[in-house]
């Protein structure tokens, strides 16, 4: 038994529809598949008809979902699924993997909910205000939009490192790096319920995500309730919003006056500005090189044309760097973002989810649930002997105390 005198047909029917759009599969072969009428499948889906434990169970195999996702409690949240999947079909993106990565981006999002609700911390959503893009001058609004969202965040016009942990936990968005298809670079999609939710491919070069993180939040800032899939190469014109969003991820993270400022600085100390000065500008504001090049030419530092040069030259940017012995900022490569794992670690840790649901939660065997729950709730500390130890942390015990 499934248990399932607890839970809202229409909420069954509603994720037992989902499930099968996301797999691409009709009602007709659903109901072939259950070995019933297609009306009384579509009874099933309206929420009308409460399906057998044995017909959830046969529908989950078919659309490659496990049981315990189709049944779970609570109520449905903002589906960006329906509406990522017109948007690749708008741009013909039937490449394998998308369909899947846009599941696993639903299900981070709804994990990611569910955790928060069961420790009561819910995500803190600091959002500016939509932007529209009129007729004017879209680069120019790029550039001021992302001066005032420098300004909001606190961060001046300094190079911003951890632009994720950034946006995370200043902004509120809820960021996953997916194995997506080569040549999508990532995915966007707002709710109510869930907020901004993006989905960088965890397969390209650092400097690159960042980029596209940047990137894709420039289009929640315009679009917000329009999710989208970006390509690393767009065909054709450009459209405004597209041309808003890539201006906008260059003057966020390479702030005109900073820039300028420096690569004054460069000029006016050596009276040049060489190929390893751009390597080491790119380097200081953890952008590629192409992408400061570009910067350069916008902002009329250096002649337009010099990335197409570079690029024709055979310029190897990483042995240069390596030549110049400039080492590359710490990586991080994690799928989950730090505050989801700890949420997912803490909860198991209370007894709020099972060894079996933490693995589901990171998307990992037992052995590695075990060894981040020891990584997360333990710490390793020099007695006065000089003895190390490891010391197991009491992450729910109060510092406030003693302070009455």
């Amino acid at each position: 038994m499934l248990g399932l005198e607890n839970l809202d047909p229409k909420i069954l029917g509603h994720r037992l529809a989902e499930a099968r759009k996301s797999r691409g599969v009709t009602q007709e072969d659903a109901a072939k598949h259950l070995g019933c009428s297609r009306p009384t499948f579509i009874a099933v889906e309206k929420g009308t008809r409460l399906p057998k434990s044995e017909e959830i169970v046969s529908l989950a195999a078919l659309y490659g979902r496990k049981v315990s996702d189709i049944v779970r409690p609570g109520e449905p949240l903002g589906d960006l699924q329906p509406h990522l999947r017109a948007v690749a079909q708008q741009m013909n993106a039937e490449e394998e993997g998308i369909a899947e990565a846009i599941v696993a981006l639903q299900k981070f999002a709804e994990d990611y909910h569910r955790l928060e609700r069961l420790l009561n911390v819910p995500l803190r959503m600091n959002y500016p205000c939509e932007v529209q893009i009129g007729r004017g001058n879209v680069l120019a609004l790029a550039e001021d939009v992302a001066a005032q969202e420098r300004l909001r965040l606190g961060l001046g016009d300094q190079p911003v490192v951890h632009v994720r942990s950034l946006l995370e936990a200043e902004v509120g968005l809820r960021i996953i790096y997916e194995d997506l298809p080569s040549r999508i670079a990532g995915m966007f999609g707002f709710s109510s319920d869930l907020g901004g939710v993006i989905a960088v491919n965890r397969k390209h070069p650092p400097e690159r995500r960042r980029a596209t993180l940047v990137h894709e939040y420039g289009h929640l800032i315009t679009d917000r309730f329009r999710p989208g899939i970006d390509y690393v190469t767009f065909h054709g014109r450009k459209p405004a919003n597209e041309r808003f969003a890539e201006a906008f991820s260059m003057a966020f993270l390479m702030p005109a006056t900073s820039v300028r400022r420096r690569f004054n600085e460069i000029v006016n100390e050596s009276g040049d500005f060489q190929i390893a000065d751009l390597c080491r500008l790119s380097h200081f504001y953890n952008t590629s090189v192409e992408a400061m090049t570009l910067r350069l030419e916008g902002l009329g530092l250096i002649p337009k044309g010099v990335r197409d040069h570079l690029q024709e030259s055979g310029f190897e940017v990483r042995r240069a760097e390596a030549m110049l012995n400039l080492h590359q900022y710490p990586v991080t490569d994690n799928r989950f973002p730090d505050r989801y794992v700890l949420l997912a670690v803490q909860a198991y840790d209370k007894g709020k989810v099972s060894e079996g649901e933490l693995c589901g939660l990171l998307r990992c065997d037992r052995v590695t649930a075990r060894e981040m729950v020891d990584r997360h709730l333990t710490t390793t500390a020099v007695s006065e002997d000089g003895e190390v130890r490891q010391i197991q942390l009491e992450t729910n015990h109060s510092l406030l105390g003693n302070a009455k």
